[in-house]
């Protein structure tokens, strides 16, 4: 892992973060065919090592939102892709690293990760 996944780890990892929504919950990709499972963001006014704002899957929500403040548990690393996805849930809730997985599969399915906390 290099230095700047490191900074976004620490950064983030525990903390609340502010989430603007633009992938809602059963939206369609703009390119690809799948929908999203979650609703899908990034966090305002940041950079991720792709150049883009750092994304954020919310977990635990079941309606479509326009933005969202969490708290971040997880972070998938992608060791394929330099677009690695916050985890991000509302207060007090909790999802283990195969909860994660089985609901962020509708677009991890095509890259090889591992969860970190």
């Amino acid at each position: 892992m290099n230095e700047n996944i490191n900074e976004i780890y620490s950064k983030y990892l525990g903390k609340s973060v502010f989430v603007k929504i633009d992938r809602t919950l059963n939206s369609k990709h703009p390119k690809h065919a799948f929908v999203y499972a979650l609703n899908y963001g990034f966090i305002p006014d940041t950079v991720a090592p792709d150049g883009e704002e750092i994304d954020a899957y919310i977990l635990g929500i079941d309606e479509p939102i326009e933005e969202f403040t969490g708290k971040c548990i997880a972070l998938i690393h992608r060791l394929n892709d330099d677009d690695d996805k916050l985890i991000v849930v509302p207060e007090n809730m909790a999802f283990s690293d195969e909860e994660i997985k089985k609901l962020t599969k509708f677009q991890e399915q095509f890259f090889q990760a591992v969860i970190v906390r």
